[in-house]
């Protein structure tokens, strides 16, 4: 309730200096203002600087546009490059591991005992024969047709 008393006091004391106060009054007029008959005059002085900066501004946009354009090719360039080594790194990898594998199928004594298990016996002397090869200068080996004689076995 002292609240509401205090509110409303301070009210009254708003209203009473509003009263008293004695400063000019502010009048507006509206004024009706006909501009339809003015043609603005071109200043063909303005209209260079206008083009000119209009130029340079467009030449400032083409170098930062071309700016941001490299920026973002080179970091473009940079991830496929570390994406090519990463490839490059496993390839090798698997060609280490492929070479090893390859070298322990061409042990021979891997072969020997692959033939015995399959019932094969090492030649006898005179079943081998050697195919002469020729190759000519691009490296590739000419077959022949040489009759073959078979030796049955002694």
């Amino acid at each position: 309730m002292a609240a509401a008393a205090a509110m409303m006091q301070g009210t009254y004391a708003a209203e009473e200096r509003r009263r008293f106060w004695a400063g000019t009054p502010e009048i507006y007029f509206a004024k009706n203002i006909d501009n339809s008959r003015l043609v603005r005059v071109e200043d063909p002085r303005r209209n260079r600087e206008m083009k000119q900066f209009g130029t340079a501004l467009a030449c400032l946009f083409l170098l930062v546009f071309t700016y941001a354009w490299q920026h973002f090719k080179a970091i473009e360039y940079g991830y496929r490059i570390e994406s090519s080594k990463r490839e490059l790194t496993s390839l090798s990898e698997m060609n280490g591991a492929l070479r090893t594998e390859l070298a322990s199928l061409r042990d021979p004594e891997r072969i020997d005992v692959l033939a015995r298990r399959m019932g094969l016996v090492p030649p006898e002397p005179g079943q081998v024969m050697r195919m002469d090869t020729t190759t000519d200068g691009e490296g590739s080996v000419m077959a022949s047709a040489a009759p073959v004689m078979v030796v049955e076995g002694q």
